[in-house]
C-alpha cells in the first residue's frame, strides 16, 4: 500500500498550497473536503508564500545570469595584474628598472615570482597595491611600464571591482530572500498537513482504496509506492494482463473451432448445429 509523502521542496509546497487554494475558491464549503478554518489559513498564507518564493527565484536567476560576465571580468583583471608584474620583472631583468621598483608594489625587492591571484580577495588586494604603488613610483621619477600600462590595468581592475560589489549585493539579496522562504517553510508544512489530514478524513468512508487515493490526489495529496510494493503491483498488473490475454486467446480458439465445424458440415448437418453457431457463421 502506498504511503503519503508531504512536500519536501519549496516548489512542491507551493504546488500543494495552490491546489488547496484554487479548490477552496471554486468549491462550496459544503462540498469542500477540508474545513473553512483551514481554508482561511491557506488563503491568508499562499499569496505571501508565492511572492517570497518568486522573489527568491528572481534574485537567484539574476545572480546566475550575471555570473558569466562577472567571471570574465575577474579573469581579465587577474590577467592584467599578472602581466603587469611579469613585465616589471622583465624590465628589471633587462636593467631598465631597478629591483627596488618591486618595493613600491608591496613585493620583496628580490622576489621574482608573481603573487598568488587565486581568490577575489587576492585580485582586489594586489590591484589596489599596483595602482597606488605605480603612482608613487612614477611620481618619484620611475619609468612608465607598458604592455600593459597601468592605465590598462586600472580600467580592467575598476570594471571587475564595480561588478564585484554589484554581485555581492545580489548575493546578499538572494540570501535574504532565501532566509525569508526558509522562515515560512514550517508554517507551510503545518497548513499542508492540516489540509491533507482533513481531506483524508473526509474521504475515509470510500471503501475502495484506489478510488479513495484518487479523490485525495485531486486535493494535491501525494502517495508514493515503496519499491517492494511497486514491484508487487507491477507483477499483479502483468498477471492480470496475462489472464486477459489468455482468455482472449481461448475465445479466439473456440471461435476458430466453431467456424471449422460450420464450414465442414453439410447442409443437413448445419441445420442440426446449435443456434449460436449458425447465427455467427451462416451469413
Amino acid at each position: 500500500m502506498p504511503y503519503r509523502r508531504l512536500p519536501n521542496t519549496d516548489n512542491a509546497r507551493y504546488k500543494a498550497l495552490k491546489i488547496a487554494y484554487d479548490l477552496g475558491k471554486v468549491t462550496s464549503p459544503v462540498n469542500l473536503a477540508f474545513g473553512q478554518a483551514t481554508f482561511f489559513k491557506v488563503k491568508s498564507f499562499t499569496p505571501n508564500f508565492e511572492m517570497v518564493l518568486n522573489t527568491y527565484k528572481e534574485t537567484y536567476s539574476n545572480q546566475v545570469k550575471r555570473s558569466k560576465e562577472y567571471n570574465e571580468l575577474q579573469k581579465k583583471a587577474k590577467l592584467y595584474i599578472s602581466h603587469f608584474i611579469q613585465v616589471m620583472n622583465f624590465g628589471i631583468a633587462r636593467g631598465e628598472l631597478p629591483p627596488s621598483s618591486r618595493v613600491f608594489y608591496g613585493i620583496d625587492e628580490n622576489e621574482t615570482k608573481v603573487p598568488n591571484l587565486i581568490s577575489e580577495a587576492d585580485i582586489i588586494a594586489w590591484g589596489e597595491k599596483l595602482i597606488k604603488g605605480d603612482s608613487e613610483r612614477v611620481s618619484k621619477g620611475g619609468n612608465y611600464i607598458t604592455n600593459p600600462t597601468m592605465g590598462n590595468v586600472k580600467v580592467r581592475y575598476d570594471k571587475f571591482l564595480d561588478f564585484y560589489w554589484k554581485q555581492k549585493s545580489l548575493q546578499e539579496t538572494c540570501v535574504n530572500s532565501l532566509n525569508r522562504v526558509t522562515a515560512l517553510r514550517e508554517e507551510a508544512d503545518k497548513i499542508i498537513l492540516s489540509v491533507w489530514n482533513e481531506v483524508e478524513e473526509h474521504f475515509k468512508k470510500i471503501c475502495d482504496e484506489e478510488e479513495r487515493r484518487e479523490k485525495c490526489a485531486e486535493y494535491g495529496v501525494i502517495y508514493v509506492w515503496r519499491p517492494t510494493e511497486l514491484k508487487r503491483e507491477e507483477i499483479k498488473k502483468q498477471q492480470t494482463k496475462l489472464v486477459f490475454e489468455n482468455e482472449v486467446l481461448a475465445n479466439s480458439n473456440i471461435a476458430e473451432t466453431r467456424f471449422n465445424v460450420f464450414k465442414q458440415a453439410s447442409a443437413p448437418e448445419k441445420r442440426e448445429l446449435p443456434d449460436f453457431v449458425f447465427s455467427k457463421f451462416n451469413n
